[in-house]
C-alpha cells in the first residue's frame, strides 16, 4: 500500500471520529463546546477534501469511506456508551393482584433493588428505584415475566 493510500485511510478515520463527536457535541453539549468542535471538524474537513479528490479509483475511496465510517462511529458510540455515568431511575409498574405484586417485590428484593408499593383498588402499583443499567435490566427482565404495565423516568438534576 503506498503512503498515500495509508494517510488517506487515516484521514478517513480520524474525519469520522470527527464528525461523529461533532455530531454528539451538537446535540447534547453547551453551545461553545459545539461551536469550537464543529469550527475544529470543518477546518479539518479541508484537509480531508484534498485527499478525496485525489486521483485515485473512486472504488477504492467508495470502500474506504465505508469501511472508516463503520469503524469510526463504533468506536465513538462505544466510548459513549463506557463514559456514561448511572442515573436513577424510576420504574413505575401496575399488576392486577396483590399476589403478583408480592412476588415482584419478593424477586426485586432478592436483587437488591429498592422499591415500594401501593394498594390503590383495582390496581397494586410498585415503585422501583434503580441506580445502575444491571438493575434496570434487572427490573425489565422480571416485570415483562408478569406481562406488568410500567413507565421509566430519569432523574434530574436540578
Amino acid at each position: 500500500m503506498n503512503n498515500f493510500l495509508f494517510t488517506f485511510i487515516i484521514l478517513s478515520i480520524i474525519n469520522v471520529v470527527f464528525a461523529t463527536i461533532r455530531s454528539i457535541t451538537t446535540i447534547s453539549g453547551n453551545k461553545w463546546v459545539a461551536s469550537f468542535v464543529s469550527g475544529g471538524y470543518f477546518a479539518f474537513y479541508n484537509i480531508m477534501m484534498l485527499y478525496t479528490v485525489a486521483d485515485f479509483p473512486m472504488w477504492q475511496k467508495c470502500i474506504i469511506t465505508f469501511i472508516c465510517n463503520v469503524i469510526g462511529v463504533y468506536l465513538v458510540k462505544w466510548g459513549e456508551e463506557k463514559a456514561r455515568k448511572d442515573k436513577l431511575w424510576k420504574v413505575e409498574a401496575t399488576v392486577n393482584t396483590m399476589e403478583e405484586a408480592q412476588e415482584i417485590i419478593a424477586f426485586l428484593k432478592d436483587k437488591n433493588i429498592p422499591c415500594n408499593y401501593i394498594d390503590i383498588n383495582r390496581y397494586v402499583l410498585i415503585n422501583c428505584y434503580c441506580a445502575t443499567q444491571k438493575q434496570s435490566a434487572g427490573v425489565k427482565y422480571i416485570l415483562d415475566g408478569y406481562n406488568a404495565k410500567y413507565f421509566v423516568s430519569e432523574s434530574k438534576t436540578l
